[in-house]
């Protein structure tokens, strides 16, 4: 009942904030409205631990920092971290390029992986990451709005119309995330990284006091 209680309320503002951002931003706008509008809600569903959260937070910042150092301005490098997981997406001029990113990537302090999804190819266009954006904020209001699924739960991350979910889910989320996304106009594939849990683990989660006390 809490659950579902909890779910009634948190669709409709993430789906209100996430269309609302995508009509007027690119993906890194997208992330500050909808955080600033949503993430209240959602703080508590949250799989991550605070420290994860914060180790992130700085893996990011680090490492658009090494990115833009290192190469530039002739790539274009989005560098996302889930729970100590790095992704590096976007565009680099060779091979060379795609190596030295992973490798200053890999040297930051706390990360623990690194899914290097570089392409080499030319920089994309504003419109492409425009439509990215749009792309990823129909994927984040569809897990909303999905039975069994906690939108928050997640981290979706589009490259010229490749998709990519992180996040701490079990087997039968992240599956049944992968089939929402794909069902998303614009959406040229999925790739599914992430950090999975069991169903026991969930709900333990699910019933920790700060996830009862957003629910009531």
């Amino acid at each position: 009942m809490i659950d579902g209680m909890f779910k009634k309320v948190a669709r409709p503002l993430a789906t209100i904030g996430l269309c609302f951002a995508a009509a007027i931003s690119l993906q890194g706008c997208v992330a500050v409205i909808v955080g600033g509008a949503v993430m209240g809600t959602f703080a508590a569903t949250d799989r991550r631990t605070f420290g994860a959260q914060a180790e992130d937070k700085a893996i990011v910042i680090k490492g658009e920092t090494r990115m833009n150092n290192v190469l530039g301005g002739a790539a274009h490098i989005n560098v996302s971290s889930f729970n100590r997981r790095a992704l590096l997406t976007g565009e680099v001029a060779d091979e060379s390029a795609k190596e030295t990113a992973e490798r200053e990537m890999r040297s930051i302090d706390g990360v623990q992986s690194v899914a290097n999804e570089l392409q080499v190819a030319p920089l994309s266009t504003y419109s492409v990451r425009s439509n990215d954006a749009l792309i990823s904020a129909k994927i984040k209001a569809s897990f909303v709005d999905t039975k069994d699924l906690y939108g928050s739960a997640f981290k979706v991350v589009t490259e010229n119309g490749s998709v990519f979910l992180m996040g701490r889910v079990t087997q039968r989320e992240g599956n049944l995330a992968g089939e929402v996304a794909r069902g998303v106009s614009g959406v040229r594939k999925v790739v599914k990284i992430f950090d999975y849990i069991t169903e026991p683990e969930l709900k333990t989660m699910l019933a920790t006091p700060e996830t009862q006390e957003v629910a009531k």
